[in-house]
Formats: structure tokens, C-alpha cells, sequence
């Protein structure tokens, strides 16, 4: 056992660490856009419908906080952008537990899912900065662990908070995000690569428009795409759903803990699970079995059944959630590392907006066998579309780490010369 933690957690940069902790920090009380579908239909009375639309502005705020971030990651840096990103989602996560009436409340949520969401490029750009290539899988799944470590205790509290005081869930969020950006501007130091020369070797040009025009990169973030819109049905429907047979919000928090818990309890043994295996057929895999635990919910009334579901699309979580985002960092040019981690983020943003009002309308038109049978059927299309691009990704990556190291050789070079 010591030296299977020796393994999964030694060797890593200390900035890392720091990270880690914010994100730990961070998550431990991410109450409200877990619980804000249940908080606006059963403590503001509006519809599934409104509700949906609701948490789709969120989205479109993090569409363009997403891309906004990706690009001030790479021209501003990335510690300056985390600040501004962290400290205004904290402000406005608490404007939004004050806010009362329907427009309020969609307009502050849009602006927090911008700065909420802003963050993720930075922070995912930082992230491959400080930590080498051949580490990049197991930091991943360390991080992916401490936001699942706080996600499971989150969810249990916000349930039985909820009880109470919803305005308690907004207070504890906005608190932890603040001190999560306390940790950013004492511990973390900048770490964008210089936009200058150095050394002598000019550092290759290139913005969004380069990242944009990346085939490659966009089929699998497309593909990327349809695993996110089924993923986040999780906060939107699966609650409605759950409501609707009997069950009570303390009791979605119950059932939704059991995907936190189960990650940290397993997490840490995937990067030597998946280690030397093709990411694509990994990809492809877990897509598959995202689709089958959510297509389950069409026959789940009880809350052991439900609970059944979480841990089958959850282990497919683990198995994608890692590989995603080692897939992302190779494809990436170490100076657009924001830009592409935007786009990456953007994926998500546009789940957000999208699969809240998409599973809304088949939830309130349809019932629940082709909302749920309907996530199964697009999971399956993604993990084909995975296994079809894969060959084109393998020869990008190898291309990535070429042009790095060429990159190396020529700094190396030029630094012995001078």
C-alpha cells in the first residue's frame, strides 16, 4: 500500500499541490448549482421549463467566461486571471441568494457563470505548465479526486442544508470560493511561458483563430460534446426525475454523493488501470458506459435503483474524466495552452446552457423513457466517433511533442551559443 500511494501521489510539483488544495477547498462547497434546479422550482415556485432557462444562462454566461478566460490566460496570464475570475464569482454567488424576482435572478446567474467558468482555462493551463507530460494522467486524476472528495461531502450538506435555509448554500459557496482565490494569490506563482524571445528562439505565433481552425482538436471536442450534455443531466433532470417519483431533495443529495464517494474511493487506482492503453478505445469505453447507467434511469422509481445508476455512469466518469484531459494537454501548443483549454472549457459551458433546456423539454414532452433511452443513443454515437478519430489524434500528439522538443533543442541551443 505505501508504495502504491508512493506512485500515486510522489514526484509531483508543489505548485500542484497548491492547486489541489484550492480545488479541494473550492468543491467542499459547491452547493448551488448542484441544488439550483430543486431551489428554483420548489423555493421560487417557477417551472421546469424556467428553471431549465435558468440554469441555460448559466451556461451562456460560461460560454463566453470560458473563452474570455482561455485568452486572457495566454495574453494577461494565468494567476491574474484566476484572481479577478475567483473573487467575482464569490461576490456574485452571494448577489444571487439575495436576488428575488425571475429577471434578477437570470441575469446574476449569467454573470456568475462567466466568472465561475472563467477560471477553468488558467487553472487547466497552469496545470500542464508545472506538471511533465508522463505525470499529466495521474496529477489529473488526483485533481479530479479532491473535486469528487469535496463534491460527495458537498452534496450530503447542501441536502440537509437545503432543509433549512437555502440562503445558507449561497452564503458557504460564495465563502469557499473567496478562500480558494486567498490560496491563488498567496502560493501560486505565474507560470505562462514568455510571449517574447528567449534565449534567441522567437516563440511561434498563432491565437484563437489557429486553435479554431484545429480539426482535429474540434472533432473531439464535438465528441466531447455529447458525453457533457448527457453527464450534466445530473444537476437538471435526474433531480426533476427523482422529485417526480416521491423522492425529496435530501434524498437526491444521498443518491448524487454516491458518485463523489465512489470516485474517491477508486480514482486513485485508473491512472495504473488505463496506463499504456489506447486513450481512444478508453474514450470510447467510457462514453459507452455514461450512456448505459444514464439510459437505466428510464426504469429506476426507488432510491437504491437510482443510486444503482450513479455507480454505473460514474465508473465511466472515472475512466473518461482523466483521459479527456490528458487528450486536451497533448493536442495543445505550449503557447495556446489557454486558448485550447477555453475551447476545451467551452465544451462544458455549452453542455450547461444546452442540457438543462434539451432535457428539460424531452422531460416535460416526451416522459422520462426518451429523455433517458435518448442520453444512451448519443453516448453510443460518441464512443463510435472516438474510436473512428483516434488514429488522427495519435499522429497530432506525436506532432505536439516533436515541435516541442525541436522547440527544446533550438532554446538549448541557442543558450550555448550565447
Amino acid at each position: 500500500m505505501s508504495g502504491w500511494l508512493r506512485q500515486a501521489v510522489g514526484g509531483l510539483p508543489r505548485q500542484f499541490w497548491f492547486l489541489w488544495t484550492g480545488t479541494l477547498i473550492n468543491r467542499l462547497g459547491s452547493f448551488v448549482v448542484l441544488f439550483l434546479s430543486i431551489y428554483l422550482t420548489s423555493d421560487r415556485h417557477f417551472t421546469q421549463s424556467q428553471a431549465g432557462l435558468v440554469l441555460g444562462c448559466y451556461g451562456v454566461g460560461g460560454a463566453i467566461g470560458t473563452m474570455t478566460g482561455g485568452v486572457l490566460a495566454d495574453r494577461w496570464g494565468r494567476r491574474p486571471t484566476m484572481l479577478t475570475a475567483q473573487f467575482g464569482a464569490s461576490a456574485l454567488m452571494l448577489t444571487l441568494g439575495f436576488a428575488h424576482s425571475y429577471w434578477q435572478i437570470a441575469a446574476v446567474t449569467f454573470l456568475l457563470g462567466m466568472f465561475a467558468e472563467g477560471v477553468r482555462p488558467a487553472f487547466s493551463a497552469m496545470m500542464v505548465d508545472v506538471v511533465p507530460e508522463h505525470d499529466r494522467v495521474r496529477a489529473y486524476s488526483l485533481n479530479y479526486w479532491a473535486i469528487n472528495l469535496g463534491f460527495a461531502l458537498a452534496a450530503v450538506a447542501a441536502g440537509f442544508a437545503a432543509q433549512f435555509d437555502y440562503l445558507l448554500l449561497f452564503v458557504v459557496d460564495a465563502g469557499t470560493t473567496c478562500l480558494t482565490a486567498i490560496i491563488t494569490a498567496i502560493f501560486l506563482a505565474e507560470t505562462r511561458p514568455a510571449r517574447t524571445r528567449t534565449s534567441g528562439v522567437a516563440v511561434p505565433a498563432g491565437g484563437m483563430g489557429t486553435a479554431l481552425r484545429d480539426r482535429v482538436f474540434l472533432v473531439y471536442l464535438l465528441l466531447s460534446l455529447a458525453s457533457v450534455l448527457v453527464i450534466l443531466q445530473h444537476t437538471s433532470t435526474l433531480p426533476l426525475t427523482m422529485l417526480a417519483d416521491g423522492l425529496t431533495a435530501a434524498t437526491y443529495g444521498a443518491v448524487i454523493a454516491v458518485n463523489g464517494v465512489l470516485i474517491v474511493l477508486g480514482q486513485l487506482f485508473v491512472p495504473k488501470l488505463i496506463e499504456g492503453r489506447d486513450s481512444a478505445r478508453v474514450l470510447a469505453l467510457a462514453a459507452l458506459i455514461i450512456g448505459i447507467g444514464f439510459g437505466l434511469v428510464a426504469v429506476a422509481d426507488t432510491a437504491w435503483v437510482f443510486a444503482l445508476t450513479v455507480i454505473v455512469w460514474t465508473l465511466g466518469e472515472m475512466l473518461q474524466s482523466p483521459s479527456n484531459a490528458a487528450t486536451v494537454a497533448a493536442l495543445s501548443p505550449p503557447h495556446l495552452r489557454g486558448r485550447y483549454q477555453g475551447l476545451n472549457s467551452l465544451t462544458w459551458s455549452i453542455g450547461t446552457a444546452l442540457a438543462p433546456i434539451l432535457g428539460g423539454l424531452l422531460l416535460q414532452k416526451g416522459g422520462d423513457a426518451v429523455l433517458w433511452v435518448g442520453c444512451f443513443g448519443l453516448c453510443a454515437i460518441a464512443a463510435v466517433g472516438q474510436l473512428l478519430s483516434g488514429p488522427a489524434r495519435a499522429r497530432r500528439t506525436a506532432q505536439r511533442r516533436a515541435e516541442e522538443i525541436a522547440l527544446a533543442d533550438r532554446e538549448l541551443a541557442a543558450t550555448a551559443t550565447a
